[in-house]
């Protein structure tokens, strides 16, 4: 038991600590709105990779197998989403600029958030290999459903760590013109790393 939750509490960080595009899509949501907000959307990719895990464990070769001829749509898919959030971002920040907090409209709300981090981190299928990989080098087994729980847990607290760190940078950076800043330069990195999927 604990040398599988300990093997999926590695595998969990090994996939959640490099910062790319979820990651910087949760610090900077959490910056604009609040720390519910942040944390729900890094649970959201936290659940993802969670769900990956579990169908790495139950059979992972076999889906890896299955994903790896649509991988590049996928990816390419997962290269659009970011533009269009990127796109969408800096449009909003400088359309925000001078409207007061009752004009805004929809305000992104903790489920909304989790869902959208949900879906787009499930658009990402080299997770699936990467889990796969790992638990067939255990044997295949992985240590089925510890394995599952250690990496959930472990992508949890590090996307729970992102969450905190945004909502302290938009304590720190209240003003009209830092949080355009933010915004611009969280735009500007999410549309790298969204062509570097391309």
């Amino acid at each position: 038991m604990s040398g599988a939750l300990l093997a999926g509490v590695v595998a969990g960080y090994g996939v959640a600590v490099p910062v790319g595009a979820i990651g910087v899509l949760i610090a900077g949501l959490s910056a604009r709105t609040s720390w519910r907000v942040g944390a729900a959307a890094g649970l959201g990719a936290a659940t993802a990779d969670g769900i990956y895990a579990l169908l790495a464990v139950a059979g992972g070769a076999a889906l890896a197998g299955l994903i790896a001829p649509i991988a590049t749509p996928l990816r390419w898919a997962a290269a659009g989403v970011l533009l269009v959030l990127a796109g969408h971002t800096a449009w909003a920040a400088l359309r925000k600029r001078g409207v007061t907090v009752e004009r805004r409209r929809r305000p992104t709300t903790a489920i909304t958030a989790y869902a959208g981090i949900l879906g787009l981190t499930l658009l990402n299928p080299a997770t699936v290999v990467y889990f796969a990989a790992l638990v067939l080098g255990r044997g295949g087994t992985g240590g089925g459903g510890w394995f599952v729980v250690g990496a959930f847990l472990a992508s949890a607290s590090w996307q729970l760590l992102v969450a905190g760190s945004g909502a302290l940078a938009g304590r720190l950076l209240t003003g009209e013109r830092a949080q355009l800043i933010t915004a611009l330069v969280s735009s500007a990195v999410i549309a790298v790393l969204a062509f570097m999927l391309l």
